[in-house]
């Protein structure tokens, strides 16, 4: 009889390790819950030595920062995490993810052809490329996709997020976002969001995944986050989409360095912006080093 009520209890402990859902089956978490206070004082201990803080109180500056060494325990920090801005070529993402929805449904193929432009389209930020990509994919699925339940990466109760509206060339807006009438535009808090999903598996499948990361390792346009990190250790692994149109300066990343690893997404509204992206990422850095260290 004991035997019969310990072989039961391990059966149903096994029953229930079967039923607990992985990260990757859970669905998109929510970073706003994750912010730790040690990392957010440093950030904010970040702006003041750059003599940021205006530009933060201004809402001309948007930061999240989120250490994901332990993906199923962020640890995030924030400046205006919801504030939409324009972000030029950075929402090209979200394009990335339209497509591989269409590919892993048998919608499009990627091919030899498709990857190159996808690639493109991310490293170079070809406007022709994404211009292409978006067309295959179709603009309402990439807006009806990005606001969907499954991934709310633009969520008018967040303020936004991920959008895209208009082809990435001379052609007119198709649909500005409906909050703030911006043709390409985003949140920090969504672009890391997204970033967090890639890491965990949880845009379009763990295969899929990976192999959105993939195009976005080794940048070629060696600016802002990148140019920062190169100059401060050229060690790092750097997987990255920018975006630069006028004042409006943005970078986002998965960054891996020294058995750390981070998102780190930062939107700016100046002419300065690209200065203060790559001085931002080198104390970010820092901050995730010795953060991790005490």
């Amino acid at each position: 009889m004991n035997k019969l009520i310990i072989w039961l209890g391990f059966s149903a402990i096994f029953i229930l390790m079967l039923s607990v859902p992985t990260l990757a089956e859970r669905g998109p978490a929510d970073l706003s819950i994750s912010c730790d206070p040690v990392l957010q004082k440093g950030l904010e201990r970040c702006l003041t030595i750059l003599k940021l803080k205006q530009a933060a109180q201004r809402k001309d500056l948007s930061i999240v920062l989120v250490d994901i060494t332990k993906p199923s325990r962020p640890r995030m920090a924030y400046i205006n995490p919801n504030e939409m801005m324009y972000a030029a070529s950075l929402p090209k993402i979200a394009i990335l993810l339209g497509a591989f929805e269409r590919i892993a449904s048998g919608e499009m193929t990627l091919d030899e052809e498709t990857h190159a432009k996808l690639a493109m389209m991310i490293r170079n930020s070809s406007n022709r490329a994404a211009t292409e990509i978006l067309n295959q994919v179709g603009k309402a699925y990439l807006a009806d996709l990005l606001q969907s339940p499954r991934y709310r990466l633009y969520d008018p109760e967040r303020n936004g997020g991920l959008w895209v509206g208009k082809e990435y060339s001379k052609s007119g807006v198709w649909k500005r976002d409906p909050l703030h009438n911006l043709s390409h535009g985003a949140t920090a808090l969504q672009v890391a969001r997204f970033y967090y999903m890639l890491q965990t598996g949880q845009l379009v499948s763990p295969e899929h995944s990976r192999q959105m990361k993939d195009i976005l390792a080794d940048p070629a346009i060696k600016h802002k986050f990148v140019k920062g990190l190169e100059s401060k250790d050229p060690d790092h692994r750097i997987y990255r989409k920018s975006g630069t149109w006028r004042q409006y300066h943005s970078d986002s990343a998965i960054i891996e360095h020294g058995g750390r690893r981070y998102i780190a997404v930062a939107l700016a509204k100046s002419p300065l912006g690209g200065k203060w992206l790559s001085d931002l990422i080198v104390v970010m850095d820092d901050l995730i080093t010795k953060s991790a260290s005490n």
